[in-house]
């Protein structure tokens, strides 16, 4: 019996510095079995916001090694999970998010916070997902094998 196919989870957000990139790196330090994250950026920015690796370091983690991606329908397409971190409200975001199952984490972008409200940011994204993280550990054992998705 082979194993069957690695499953994404897709964080979204508008630049894909802050929110989304942490939210990649905290699924993926401990990830379910057979899942991986990745995150993208409706407008992404050149670089990462500087604090988001020093404030990922902070709990031991380094942030992802990719900079901040374009959101493509690709990446739409293979998410079993597509989670936005909280810019639906934005004119950036594209028709497409709406069309989808979709869970809006209706996060703020902490780049415009202070160290203490951008920490607090992200001990927030850690209790989501690890939240999400045993939503998915339970679906995976109820589902049968040849049926799993992704929890919805």
């Amino acid at each position: 019996m082979s194993e069957p196919a690695e499953r994404w989870v897709l964080f979204i957000c508008v630049e894909n510095a802050c929110r989304s990139l942490m939210a990649e790196a905290i699924f993926n330090a401990q990830p379910p079995p057979g899942w991986r994250a990745m995150s993208a950026g409706t407008r992404p920015a050149e670089r990462p916001n500087p604090r988001t690796e020093r404030m990922l370091g902070e709990i031991g983690l380094s942030a992802p090694s990719h900079p901040p991606a374009l959101l493509t329908p690709e990446m739409m397409d293979r998410a079993s999970v597509r989670i936005n971190m909280g810019c639906l409200d934005d004119a950036s975001c594209p028709v497409a998010l709406t069309g989808r199952e979709l869970r809006d984490w209706q996060l703020d972008d902490p780049a415009g916070l202070d160290d203490e409200g951008f920490r607090r940011l992200r001990d927030r994204l850690v209790d989501r997902v690890r939240g999400l993280r045993t939503e998915i550990g339970l679906a995976d054992k109820r589902a049968p094998t040849s049926t799993r998705s992704g929890p919805r």
